[in-house]
């Protein structure tokens, strides 16, 4: 049994980090933190834990942490984690930060995108927690950077056809659409219920911080430079993630190869879900677990391949890609805690 910490707990992916260990077979929840509900418990503030969760929310001191907990999962601010990281593992903890402060290994291309880093002789060793990917680097990792939701969607479908060079790189578009819990808890006006009910747009096209943290991997996958066109959505709905790329496959590719390539790539990883010609991927059907379905189509006429994700952005492309890294870098079963049964509806 592993003794876990969760800081920022009362955010949405905090809060869906409580959901999953709490019914994790080898987790004991020893603290949960929390700056706003410092005091309260934890089901005072998300009542559906009653009865399941009887902690008390409490203010941050690494000290009292790291007595009672052997694992950390940081589900707070970009910036925040990177002052608070570094303490964790002097004391020879395993840290797990959801924030995009560990995801990059180049400080440069991190401060391009987000703000100047405090930790930057950390970034060497830290392991970028695509779990499909990357499952033996994390085995032997002490500190992980959870990818964003939206790399997620995007390069679990991209990186096997593009390290058999099954696509032109150069041709990259995905065009994303996310429910509003990607947003966080915190109030903004552009999540206000009447901004977003009726609604369906585009956001910061082309600026978006996920970027550069997509063509980062995207480039080390592919062996060369590689820049996606990237468009993300806000859906009128509370969780869900949904993206189509499009791409210029190589020469005479056929159907049948990029189907043979992802079963050969994810045909032993549990959470990975290839879809029959007949059904493509849907966020309600990932809705509240942990696969992330992929589908494709082959326009011949237009000589495009279009590829097609969907994953919950609470789940697969946060809390519960935390867990899976937590699983392989413990030495459980990966899938320990994340086979609660889909909703059906």
């Amino acid at each position: 049994m592993v003794n876990v910490a969760i800081l920022g707990a009362t955010g949405y992916a905090g809060a869906e980090l409580v959901r999953i260990l709490s019914a994790h077979p080898e987790v004991q929840l020893t603290v949960l933190t929390s700056r706003q509900f410092s005091g309260v418990r934890f089901d005072q503030v998300y009542p559906a834990f009653s009865g399941v969760i009887d902690l008390v929310c409490e203010a941050y001191s690494q000290e009292r942490i790291c007595e009672r907990a052997d694992v950390v999962f940081m589900a707070l601010p970009h910036q925040l984690a990177m002052n608070l990281v570094p303490g964790f593992i002097e004391r020879k903890k395993k840290v797990i930060d959801l924030s995009a402060d560990f995801r990059f290994n180049d400080a440069t291309v991190y401060e391009m995108a987000y703000q100047e880093h405090t930790a930057k002789e950390l970034l060497a060793s830290s392991v970028y927690g695509l779990s499909e990917i990357y499952a033996e680097q994390i085995g032997k990792a002490t500190l992980i950077g959870n990818p964003g939701c939206y790399p997620t969607s995007v390069l679990l479908p991209l990186i096997p056809l593009l390290k058999k060079g099954l696509l032109d790189p150069s041709t990259l578009i995905a065009d994303s659409k996310s429910g509003v819990s990607g947003a966080g808890r915190s109030l903004a006006l552009a999540s206000h219920y009447c901004e977003v009910n009726e609604s369906f747009k585009p956001y910061k096209v082309a600026a978006h911080r996920h970027n550069p943290e997509m063509d980062a991997i995207l480039s080390r996958e592919a062996q060369k430079p590689v820049s996606i066109t990237f468009v993300p959505h806000l859906v009128p709905m509370t969780r869900g993630m949904l993206t189509t790329i499009y791409a210029t496959p190589a020469a005479n590719l056929k159907a049948r190869d990029v189907t043979d390539c992802y079963a050969a790539a994810y045909s032993r990883r549990p959470f990975i879900r290839l879809c029959s010609k007949d059904r493509l991927p849907d966020t309600l059907i990932v809705r509240g677990t942990n696969y992330c379905d992929i589908g494709f189509k082959f326009d011949e006429h237009n000589n495009r391949l279009i590829i097609i994700s969907a994953i919950d952005n609470l789940v697969k492309g946060a809390a519960g890609q935390a867990v899976q890294n937590m699983n392989i870098m413990m030495g459980f079963d990966e899938t320990a805690g994340l086979l609660g049964g889909p909703y059906p509806i």
